[in-house]
């Protein structure tokens, strides 16, 4: 998993974005993420790329008994830490595609907008089907398919510096991408939405929801914002363990 997040001046840029210093409120698909979560009550939570906790604390103002947020960046986890004061909350450093639990473990999964930084979708949910328990809710979001298909994430514009269209291109070959984000560049690697969906199908996931959140009318004013209606740049979906 790419360690870009440990880079001081990559971290210093990120620190900065809107949903690093408003948390929740502040990430354009939290409004759409939050009404598919489960209820947390008494439940044990695995958060799979936790950065800096957000999803974590929620999980336990609500009801979740533990929590055990994994992220691969020292500089993230260090924010993480300082933010969080319940001992329910435990986090570890280490990569989301490597780390391994015991069979049963966790009756919620979390992961947000990690994964498309897994090489493996399939590898990393052989794993998660062990370690959720049978009836376990694994809910997730990505950088949508048509988003990270051409490698760029940029729009091509005109000659007169206006946004033209949204480039789709190699979207059946998969694997590594290089995309420029906050000025660095940063390796992620493209899935097809089949990869996504027929390897939970073939796992033993029910698919609850699959959702393509819209920005809220409420962040509209945003610089850039309005520009997301053209295309979608996440995906969402949440998944029951039938294993």
């Amino acid at each position: 998993m790419n360690n870009i997040y440990d880079n001081e001046k990559f971290f210093e840029k990120y620190s900065q974005m809107n949903r690093s210093v408003n948390g929740l409120a502040g990430a354009g698909e939290w409004s759409t993420l939050k009404k598919l979560l489960p209820d947390f009550t008494d439940k044990k939570v695995l958060d799979l790329g936790c950065g800096y906790g957000w999803h974590d604390r929620y999980a336990v103002e609500n009801g979740a008994s533990k929590v055990i947020g994994i992220d691969l960046s020292e500089k993230m986890l260090t924010v993480a830490r300082e933010k969080t004061s319940s001992k329910k909350i435990e986090y570890i450093q280490d990569d989301i595609s490597k780390i391994d639990f015991k069979e049963d473990q966790f009756d919620i999964v979390l992961s947000s907008l990690a994964l498309h930084y897994v090489e493996s979708f399939d590898d990393l949910v052989k794993k998660i089907s062990k370690y959720l328990k049978s009836n376990g809710k694994f809910i997730f979001s990505v950088e949508h398919p048509i988003f990270t298909a051409q490698g760029s994430e940029e729009w091509d514009y005109d000659k007169d510096g206006k946004i033209k269209s949204f480039p789709v291109d190699n979207y059946f070959y998969e694997g590594k991408r290089e995309t420029d984000f906050l000025g660095e560049t940063v390796v992620k690697y493209h899935k097809t939405l089949t990869t996504y969906i027929d390897g939970l199908l073939t796992n033993g996931f029910k698919i609850d929801r699959l959702v393509e959140p819209m920005p809220p009318k409420d962040m509209m004013n945003i610089a850039g914002m309005k520009d997301e209606m053209r295309r979608p740049m996440m995906l969402i979906i949440s998944v029951t363990n039938e294993n």
